[in-house]
């Protein structure tokens, strides 16, 4: 049995499957973004694994979903009230893991997880399909939530623990049984889950975790036949390749895929509230989906804005994510910091000034980049159109709202867009014709579980959160009897 320790918390380095750990022969290495020191070597799950894994889960299907919402919600508040308790062992671990900020973790996205697991608990609870009556066929309507049966949740790694449960907490809630892959670069915190959803009691099979590369274990589990949902976070090249093993299956699935967001500042905004939240894109060393990395700027404040961005931005701490004063920490893995330095240059040969930023920190070295800005890329460059996963922010002007609509759907990405103005007539009206699945006004990164989430354009397929997930978790069935029909 394999195992990791990190500061006195052991993780099983094994799969989870059916209520017991499972070895693999083969192996792949888990490192830490901080110092790239080895953490241990992982089970590298594949057909075989994937095929006990759906297995088990498909048996164990019809006990779970006969519990009814109550009866499961038992489960689900008891491995809330766990992972409650381990707050603190989850954030060393995934800190560890994948370089996040420890305070975050600590704070808010661990929490965040028990959060999730009692929220969607509890909406199951409360859900009720609708009723009406037909005229003039004289019948009787009814809509009712019935479990899906397997779903296969693939979570990506810059918040693999939170992300695991925003999936998991629906899928179980509403019946199904799940098999969930875990991010090769930062699968330790879901091991921990499934630890925790056996000291919830859950019974074998409902949770299983089979640990792997992608083009093994994930590939093999999204074109089971025995899969009946497949939700997918990450990139969309990727999601390409699991929508066309799907497909052979005619298999369900839910895509929140990558962005490339705007973040808008009319000459009307509280600016000081608008750079506050301009240097937060930094967050997590830019490995956010959601951050706004184009910043779009009107130009008669435009000067004013970038001498302040540059002043703050260099105050920035760049540094170990276990230190309370650090603000953006490594990124995950040297195959990313790769890619992403890979963007900056390609930016520059393109023309884009670079004003901040671009190279790896000459202090610290190893995976940490500094933040980094480039003024007025050529429009259509590469670093304005794709997605760089980084610490690498954009910076364009534009004279009117018009140009600013035009500049913020101009790219095939559309997952969410952030802007700022005083103006709330302005602020409706863009709001309304920026393309996101999301839109935030005077604030960033305010989220709701009750919320649809999902992009448009090829930021996704699909939306979840609220009665949204339990649309795809669920088969929605109509019962339709005639009226006085029945003694």
């Amino acid at each position: 049995m394999g195992e990791v320790t990190i500061q006195n918390v052991r993780i099983s380095a094994d799969h989870y499957i059916n209520g017991e750990r499972v070895a693999s022969a083969r192996t792949f290495a888990d490192i830490s973004p901080i110092d790239q020191s080895p953490l241990g070597h992982i089970a590298a799950g594949g057909a075989e694994e994937i095929e006990a894994a759906v297995a088990a889960a498909r048996q164990a299907f019809p006990e779970w979903a006969a519990l009814g919402p109550e009866g499961r919600g038992v489960y689900l508040r008891h491995l809330a009230d766990i992972i409650e308790s381990r707050v603190e062992d989850l954030a060393i671990v995934e800190t560890t893991d994948n370089g996040s900020l420890l305070e975050a973790s600590r704070l808010r996205v661990m929490k965040r997880g028990a959060h999730n697991i009692r929220y969607f608990a509890e909406f199951a609870e409360t859900l009720k399909g609708a009723e009406w009556d037909s005229q003039p066929a004289n019948a009787h309507n009814r809509v009712v939530y019935q479990p899906a049966g397997v779903a296969a949740l693939i979570t990506p790694w810059n918040a693999p623990f939170m992300l695991s449960t925003w999936k998991v907490g629906p899928a179980l809630a509403a019946g199904n049984t799940v098999v969930l892959k875990p991010p090769e670069w930062a699968p330790l915190t879901c091991s921990l889950l499934a630890d925790f959803t056996a000291e919830a009691g859950l019974p074998p099979g409902v949770f299983n975790v089979i640990q792997g590369i992608g083009e093994a274990a994930g590939a093999a589990l999204v074109a089971h036949p025995g899969v009946d949902r497949v939700s997918f976070t990450g990139s969309v090249e990727t999601a390409k390749k699991i929508g066309a093993a799907a497909a052979q299956n005619l298999t369900p699935v839910s895509f929140e895929l990558g962005g490339k967001s705007p973040l808008i500042v009319f000459a009307d905004a509280d600016l000081d509230l608008a750079l506050r939240n301009m240097l937060e894109q930094y967050d997590n060393a830019g490995q956010v989906c959601l951050a706004g990395t184009r910043l779009l700027i009107e130009e008669s404040v435009a000067g004013e804005l970038l001498e302040r961005m540059m002043a703050e931005a260099s105050q920035l701490r760049l540094g170990d994510p276990r230190d309370p004063q650090t603000q953006v920490g490594p990124l995950i893995h040297p195959q990313h910091l790769q890619r992403v330095d890979g963007f900056v240059r390609r930016a520059l040969q393109e023309g884009a000034r670079l004003v901040y930023g671009g190279r790896v920190s000459p202090a610290l070295g190893g995976l940490y980049y500094e933040p980094t800005l480039f003024v007025d890329p050529p429009s259509g460059s590469e670093i304005l159109q794709k997605e760089v996963f980084g610490p690498v922010l954009t910076w364009q002007t534009f004279r009117d709202e018009a140009e600013a609509i035009a500049l913020a759907n101009s790219t095939e990405y559309g997952l969410a867009a952030t802007l700022f103005t005083c103006d709330e007539t302005r602020a409706q009206r863009v709001a309304e014709a920026v393309g996101a699945g999301l839109v935030w006004v005077n604030c960033f990164y305010v989220r709701d579980l009750a919320q649809p989430f999902g992009g448009a354009k090829k930021s996704g397929i699909g939306r979840e959160g609220g009665m949204w997930s339990f649309d795809f978790y669920c088969e929605i069935k109509n019962i339709t009897h005639r009226s006085n029909t029945f003694g």
